[in-house]
């Protein structure tokens, strides 16, 4: 049953149907272009953040923490404590791999490890020269913590596999070099040259990687750069990406290894993200606070209309407080209307944005928009619009509240 206060909320509404229309309106659009906004501004994120992590994995172990001369007397000192250490040094690369990479099976989110041998190289074809980074893979490790697999556009990772001296090259490389699929190249680092034969060619979507890299058997990159041991890094891959900072820590000291999170690496872009969000969240907030100016200036109308009615209610017992209810009861309609409506709107617009096409590449891949749908977007416009719209309604819901039966038939009621 509905109770007397939503009743006559309801019917002093309706009495304002045009400028209730417009608070209504601009709730809705508060409420779906709020959404939509954010769920464009994560999507790119989001891709961003995958092409990445299929690039360089989650985690990155480096370079080996030694304590300097002085950290290790004091910590040798009885009468001295040192809470956090004062000096480290890195040595660089990783001088036993394989004993990391069996200490991280010790670690439950660990998905995948990969050593890499990482060097400096001048790639020639038969048109021209270009520098580029050399990795030395064992491919199976490297499938496990990357995207390898599905950003192959030409050429097979069997062929990779089966042949001691095939390359992957990367998309942008391979064209400045005018290489196809079966062509040879010649790799020089530090003063050695080696043929190799193009197995496949891939294609992230970040230039920069895709203008530098290629991938190479390890023993191949052993014995170009002469180092038969060690690894430069080690990639690891994780069941869940979002632990990789807390999981770094641990890993650096229980290794004494120097751990990198893709947080920690990509901080600059990630701080770039999020400020675009926030720019874009203030922005079609506008919207709602048009919604809130248009409630408290309808309830303000409403209220200068209304005074006789208030005067009855008054006098037919209601209290102050059901009063105020009265006009938040308004408010909350409009609210609850405003929200599913706008809900329904963003979700709308949402899926139709993720239909259009767009070619993007240079810092990712994609041939259309790319929209996250997350139910915290729809939790956040609608509490805007919940606060914004609900403290606008306060100050006519008490202003009404006030009004004495006495001062409006005497005409004195402020």
């Amino acid at each position: 049953m509905i109770s007397p206060n939503l009743r006559i909320a309801y019917r002093f509404l309706t009495a304002k149907k045009r400028a209730m229309f417009m608070s209504l309106s601009c709730t809705v659009l508060g409420v779906g272009l709020f959404i939509v906004t954010q769920a464009t501004t994560s999507g790119f994120e989001d891709i961003f953040t995958r092409t990445l992590l299929g690039i360089n994995g989650a985690i990155r172990i480096e370079d080996r923490l030694q304590d300097t001369m002085r950290s290790m007397a004091a910590a040798g000192a009885s009468d001295f404590y040192f809470a956090q250490r004062e000096g480290v040094k890195y040595i660089e690369g990783v001088e036993e791999p394989q004993r990391i990479v069996d200490a991280l099976r010790d670690f439950a989110n660990v998905r995948g490890v990969s050593a890499v041998l990482r060097g400096s190289i001048q790639i020639t074809s038969s048109f021209k020269t270009e520098d580029a980074q050399m990795f030395g893979i064992r491919l199976e490790d490297h499938l496990r913590v990357s995207d390898l697999g599905q950003q192959i556009t030409a050429g097979r990772l069997e062929d990779f596999r089966n042949a001691n001296a095939g390359a992957l090259i990367g998309r942008v490389l391979a064209d400045r070099l005018q290489l196809s699929v079966g062509d040879s190249v010649v790799v020089t680092a530090r003063g050695e040259s080696r043929r190799f034969a193009v197995s496949a060619i891939f294609e992230t979507g970040y230039r920069e990687v895709d203008k530098t890299n290629i991938y190479l058997h390890l023993p191949e990159v052993r014995s170009l750069l002469k180092k038969p041991s060690g690894a430069t890094y080690l990639q690891i891959n994780l069941h869940d990406a979002a632990r990789a900072p807390a999981d770094a820590a641990r890993m650096e000291a229980v290794l004494r290894h120097g751990a990198k999170p893709w947080q920690e690496r990509e901080k600059s872009w990630l701080e770039v993200f999020r400020a675009l969000r926030v720019s874009t969240g203030i922005t079609v907030t506008v919207f709602t606070l048009i919604a809130s100016l248009a409630m408290f200036n309808t309830l303000a109308m409403i209220v200068l209309e209304k005074t006789k009615d208030i005067a009855i209610l008054r006098s037919m017992g209601y209290e102050r407080r059901d009063v105020t209810r009265i006009f938040l009861w308004q408010a909350g309609i409009v609210l609850a209307i405003g929200a599913v409506v706008g809900a329904l709107f963003g979700a709308g617009v949402t899926w139709l944005v993720g239909q259009v096409p767009l070619s993007i590449s240079g810092i990712f891949k994609s041939d259309r928009f790319v929209v996250v749908w997350d139910w915290k977007h729809y939790a956040a416009a609608i509490a805007t619009a919940v606060f914004m719209v609900m403290i606008a309604s306060l100050i006519p819901a008490r202003r009404a509240a006030r009004l004495e039966p006495g001062d409006i038939v005497r005409g004195t009621a402020q």
